[in-house]
């Protein structure tokens, strides 16, 4: 592995461990909330029905969080994220 690259890593390891203890802030942060949440489903032309069996919730979550009752976690979140930014491929790619 190229030295400038491994150095280049130890230091992402070293900011990440340093925000995990919160002595940095993050630079960069996906939020998802209420309005989010509807603005990546109404992006992509589905329903709630559609897009609750699509990325596997019931639909009563997806209302949840699209009425900000309660808030996506974790690996719904990644998903949410990763549609956000490739709707087109990850739709395709959960399948239907």
């Amino acid at each position: 592995m190229e030295k400038n690259l491994f150095d280049r890593l130890v230091e992402s390891m070293t900011q990440m461990d340093e925000i995990d203890r919160g002595e940095r802030e993050p630079s960069r942060e996906f939020h998802v909330d209420a309005a989010q949440v509807k603005k990546i489903r109404l992006a992509t032309g589905l329903s709630q029905a559609a897009f609750a069996k699509r990325i596997d919730v019931p639909v009563g979550t997806l209302r949840n969080w699209e009425q900000g009752r309660r808030d996506p976690e974790g690996p719904a979140r990644a998903l949410l994220r990763a549609i956000h930014n490739d709707p087109e491929h990850v739709l395709a790619a959960l399948g239907y």
